[in-house]
């Protein structure tokens, strides 16, 4: 057992950092003070025999208000740097919030687009299908039209035979606005002259003679049969079936006159003259 066991301890609980600022503010204070007294003190005894006893100086009222204050305002900075930081802190996360929410919206905003896009170019290949799938079906229904009516009068006779005739022989002249022949015809004067050949006279205008006759469904044509383009009565253009789903007009002034099948260009009704 050591000899100094049985001496209680004496040592204080260590204190915080506070009182340490404030004890070591205070201790300074004393030793500068101290020190100022002790230089005058020796310099009073060096010119006089020691005849007085020196007592310590005290700590003034002042000394401790200073040092109250410094500590305040060391406490004070703290606390403000402390606030800063904190403040700081919460602007970051509420700018990085911020831009996440941005980054969100522009990655909504491009998935619905490219949705849209998707929709629109989906439907735009559904119409176009149904279109082609629609032309289809004319063509088919045609066909089917052109079929019946040549097995019903494939060969003209009488005056469609005579009007068949002068048609053909008219086949390859010039398309001329205006003209009705005998070497270049527009629609209308191919048609009058035709029939004309037949005895039968009719209007001038495509319009006129497109009601100049008894109206009959393409599916039961007959050759002689006058075929139009546009609505009865304002027709834009004529041309007559010669049988075996054919017909000749005079087209355009590329063509010129042309022997041409129903489904070359499809007609949108037909009267009979004959």
């Amino acid at each position: 057992m050591s000899h100094t066991a049985h001496i209680p301890s004496h040592r204080k609980p260590r204190r915080n950092a506070s009182a340490w600022a404030l004890r070591s503010g205070v201790a300074g204070g004393v030793l500068s003070t101290l020190a100022v007294t002790g230089a005058s003190t020796a310099s009073a005894t060096a010119e006089k025999p020691a005849t007085e006893t020196v007592e310590m100086p005290t700590i003034t009222a002042s000394l401790a208000q200073e040092a109250t204050r410094s500590t305040a305002a060391t406490q004070q900075a703290a606390l403000d740097f402390e606030l800063k930081d904190q403040q700081q802190r919460t602007s970051e996360a509420a700018e990085k919030a911020a831009a996440d929410a941005k980054e969100k919206a522009e990655r909504k905003a491009k998935a619905e687009a490219e949705h849209k896009a998707e929709a629109a170019r989906k439907a735009a290949a559904e119409q176009a299908a149904e279109e082609r799938a629609s032309r289809s079906s004319e063509r088919t229904t045609l066909g089917a039209a052109s079929d019946a009516v040549s097995s019903a009068g494939s060969s003209a006779t009488g005056s469609a035979a005579t009007l068949v005739s002068f048609l053909k022989a008219q086949v390859g002249k010039a398309y001329v606005s205006g003209a009705t022949g005998p070497s270049a015809y527009d629609c209308s004067g191919l048609t009058q002259a035709a029939f004309r050949t037949v005895g039968v006279d009719l209007p001038r205008v495509s319009g006129a003679q497109s009601t100049a006759g008894t109206s009959v469904s393409l599916d039961a044509l007959q050759p002689g049969d006058l075929l139009y383009w546009g609505s009865a009565g304002s027709a834009y253009h004529v041309g007559v079936y010669i049988g075996d789903g054919k017909f000749i007009g005079a087209q355009n002034s590329s063509t010129g006159v042309v022997e041409q099948t129903l489904d070359w260009d499809p007609p949108t009704g037909a009267v009979r003259v004959l």
